[in-house]
């Protein structure tokens, strides 16, 4: 697959460069991604292709092979269709025409890469018959809590799957290069919000009232330190406020207040057991004070697991296709990722797309700076596409494999 996919490149990068372009100045936001959806369809039906959509949200799925009732092994290449709600502050002629929202993720490269594995696995199928079905997913919805995955679970498009892959843009890596790691490679991420109440009162009588403002701040600093010290610390619990809001004058003590959240751990048993930890230590912290609480705690992502087996097939193709030196070991992040729902259904990995330019700055993600080396959209085709046939290959030679994909 690795030849046919350079010599499809050669034809058609420059068309998917143009198509990651418009994709950036078009963004749209998590199950609103209904443009996006379209023009990933119509590049599907255009190579013969029957992409299907979800039912009840923006996305779809599309089959290359001989189809999921064929009893031979199904790859999912996954993309994230989302945009996040942040303006785009690039002076470049693809910045955003939306205000207020930009491709701060990446996910318009995920979908260009993906899209272009697909058709490129498409081209190389009419004269290779593949030994298994690649599906396409395109999921909405991934910086949501909770998460678009959940509805494409829901929906039924993974029941035929055997394994499933995604890329995800790394800044940190030069573009041409791809980041590898068995195990977890993200973190669980959640969110919370917290409210407190009281009667009320004045600045200068804080004993005749609830002091609802100090209570907050109590809460604020007093609730990440107290769960470092109820949880393992190499389960890396991290509670960070990103809203503290009270008050609206300097003398008058408020009967509101709000704190808001995300709470992140690299463990999956530290991730079940918070909730009921963080609602508990929330609720003794402010007892003394005599505020009502609320807690609205969301569930978001549990961490993404890589398999050893698909993380070694992706050495293997990266060895084969772009040469040893150009896989990297990366760290596991502590930024969520909804494909971690995925694989707790079926075996898969994330891997690492680098995607600065050589000698260039870094633009870290979730910045409406952000911006990639259109270079790393060919890279990401070529290693999807033959990532994806080598997988079939492995499941249908199952001897051939050093670990067990499960």
């Amino acid at each position: 697959m690795a030849p046919a996919a350079a010599v499809w490149l050669a034809e058609h990068e420059n068309d998917l460069i143009q198509l990651r372009r418009d994709l950036h100045a078009h963004p749209e936001l998590g199950r609103q991604e209904h443009r996006t959806t379209r023009v990933v369809e119509e590049r599907l039906l255009a190579a013969g292709l029957s992409p299907q959509r979800f039912p009840d949200v923006p996305g779809l799925w599309c089959d290359i092979g001989p189809g999921v009732d064929a009893d031979a092994p199904v790859v999912m290449l996954r993309a994230d269709l989302d945009a996040l709600p942040l303006p785009d502050v690039k002076d470049v002629p693809y910045r955003s025409t939306v205000p207020g929202i930009a491709h701060a993720c990446g996910h318009d490269v995920h979908t260009t890469v993906t899209l272009g594995a697909g058709l490129a696995l498409a081209a190389y199928a009419r004269a290779h018959p593949l030994p298994g079905t690649v599906r396409l997913l395109f999921q909405p919805a991934e910086e949501t809590m909770p998460g678009g995955a959940l509805d494409v679970i829901d929906a039924g498009a993974l029941k035929p799957v055997t394994a499933a892959i995604t890329m995800h843009c790394d800044p940190a890596l030069d573009a041409g290069m791809i980041g590898l790691r068995s195990g977890p490679i993200t973190s669980a991420a959640d969110a919370v919000e917290i409210t407190l109440a009281g009667p009320g009162g004045h600045t200068s009588r804080p004993q005749n009232t609830v002091d609802l403002v100090y209570t907050l701040a109590r809460l604020a600093v007093d609730l990440p330190a107290a769960l470092s010290r109820r949880v393992d610390p190499r389960s890396a619990l991290s509670l960070v406020w990103g809203l503290v809001q009270a008050g609206t004058v300097t003398n008058a003590i408020p009967r509101t207040g709000k704190l808001r959240g995300t709470i992140r751990t690299l463990s999956r048993e530290t991730w079940e057991e918070t909730p009921e930890l963080l609602e508990r230590l929330a609720e003794q912290i402010v007892a003394p004070y005599g505020a009502q609480i609320a807690i609205d705690y969301v569930r978001g992502v549990p961490p993404v697991v890589n398999n050893a087996a698909v993380v070694d097939a992706f050495g293997a193709v990266v060895d084969a296709v772009f040469g040893h030196e150009a896989a990297t070991s990366v760290a596991q992040s502590l930024g969520g990722e909804d494909f971690g729902w995925y694989l707790t259904h079926v075996p898969g990995a994330l891997a690492r797309l680098g995607t600065r330019t050589p000698g260039g700055p870094t633009y870290d993600l979730h910045q409406g700076s952000f911006d990639v080396d259109e270079q790393a959209i060919g890279v990401g085709v070529r290693f999807l596409s033959t990532a994806a046939c080598e997988l079939l290959d492995r499941y249908t030679d199952p001897a051939s494999m050093e670990e067990p994909l499960t």
